[in-house]
């Protein structure tokens, strides 16, 4: 597999090497130089989620890693569902919290443990990535007690929700977590000076987990796949896919899928009152605000590090950027369709919620829509009962941890301190 750098171009990787580095010059995203297309999309659909994966991460990657290497990474990753689920008439659901904590992020957060222990090589790693709230959980429990892996996750303190927090902030180990005095874009830009300074990078083996790195991008493809497969043949026609989308590296995700030749009319990039990405596709102006704290805070980004693979995509497939719908929603918004979708007979979150609302909003006549759920309704307990006015039970997963006491330390929104953090 052939990857380029979309900032500069002429560097080009393999896979092993964009798993290894995550980055490429100048914060450069790695893009793969050719996607294949399936000529017969209905026999890949009708195989089971672990070997059609297989198949499908297989044409991507290509030779580098061995077919039955990969069979067994696609396999130990993997390992739990992702049903679909009619919501009404022509509208389905994703839901893709089934895994062990509970968010979309475990099918990529595990894969790229698999891929990194397959082409890790010699010498000390450490995993250092930013969180809105998901992404931290699952990677934290997919390197926790993994031998010469170091992992680093900085999150905004006070900006994810409490059950989110104790997910990945009570493990200890080989996870460190550090609470940011700042928000999920502070976060995120500590994490490219990290990149940016090379001498640190040579000496901790510096890596990332977030969706910037390729392996998680292309394992996240696989559920796109997957949901197309459990639906009626009938709701494959004119399909309208809604991702909730905060560093939109989901939505990249889905793209990739349509390239592949999954059927897929077109996409809705929902987003909250951090609304970047719509305004942008009105105006045709790059004018991100400052970010904002919402009731969806895995969605509280501004400047959202997936963007320009999207644009590459749409460069490269000739596809017009007016064809990717976008809309934001308010937090009242937000709460509104919540209890219209629990009156249906829905549970489910904010995020999801947001998903559903603007896809409904979208919606033209003789289409069918699906919206994905990242995320179990139980880590955001305390607005999701506020809002619905219930009890929500604790899943095992979270009540076990929450029990537990924190670890994180708390530091200011300084890559100084952040630096001489990661020597130590």
């Amino acid at each position: 597999m052939n990857l380029y750098n979309i900032k500069h171009p002429e560097q080009q990787v393999n896979f092993a090497q964009a798993v290894r580095q995550g980055l490429g010059k100048n914060q450069g995203l790695f893009f793969p130089e050719n996607l294949p297309r399936f000529d017969d999309i209905d026999a890949l659909l009708a195989l089971p989620l672990v070997e059609r994966s297989q198949k499908i991460l297989g044409a991507l990657i290509g030779e580098e890693i061995p077919e039955a290497v990969l069979a067994n990474m696609v396999r130990n990753a993997f390992t739990f569902n992702a049903p679909v689920v009619k919501v009404e008439d022509g509208v389905y659901a994703l839901e893709l919290f089934h895994g062990p904590t509970l968010a979309f992020k475990d099918f990529g957060g595990r894969f790229m443990a698999q891929a990194l222990a397959a082409v890790r090589g010699e010498g000390k790693i450490t995993i250092l990535t930013a969180t809105s709230g998901d992404t931290g959980a699952a990677v934290a429990h997919a390197f926790y007690g993994l031998e010469n892996i170091d992992v680093v996750i900085l999150y905004p303190q006070g900006k994810i929700s409490p059950l989110q927090e104790k997910l990945f902030c009570t493990l200890g180990g080989n996870i460190r977590t550090v609470a940011i005095k700042g928000d999920f874009d502070d976060c995120q830009a500590l994490v490219k000076q990290a990149f940016d300074d090379e001498a640190l990078r040579q000496t901790i083996g510096l890596n990332s987990a977030n969706s910037i790195n390729i392996s998680r991008l292309l394992a996240q493809v696989c559920y796109y796949f997957e949901a197309v497969a459990q639906l009626p043949q009938q709701a494959r026609q004119n399909l309208v896919v809604s991702v909730p989308s905060g560093n939109f590296g989901n939505l990249t995700a889905g793209l990739i899928a349509k390239s592949l030749g999954l059927p897929i009319k077109r996409f809705v990039a929902s987003t909250n009152a951090n609304d970047t990405v719509p305004r942008y596709l009105r105006s045709g102006e790059w004018l991100p605000k400052d970010t904002v704290a919402t009731l969806s805070n895995a969605m509280d980004v501004s400047r959202p590090n997936n963007w320009p693979r999207v644009e590459e995509l749409f460069k490269r497939n000739g596809w017009a950027l007016s064809e990717l719908h976008s809309a934001a929603m308010t937090d009242a918004e937000t709460e509104q369709t919540l209890q219209a979708m629990y009156e249906k007979g829905y549970l489910c979150e904010p995020h999801g919620a947001i998903a559903y609302g603007i896809l409904k909003s979208d919606l033209q006549a003789e289409e069918n829509g699906l919206f994905l759920c990242t995320a179990h309704p139980a880590k955001f307990k305390e607005s999701v009962e506020r809002i619905l006015n219930i009890e929500l039970p604790l899943p095992e997963a979270l009540d076990k941890h929450n029990k537990l006491p924190l670890l994180s330390d708390i530091m200011e929104n300084n890559f100084d301190t952040l630096k001489a953090y990661l020597l130590k």
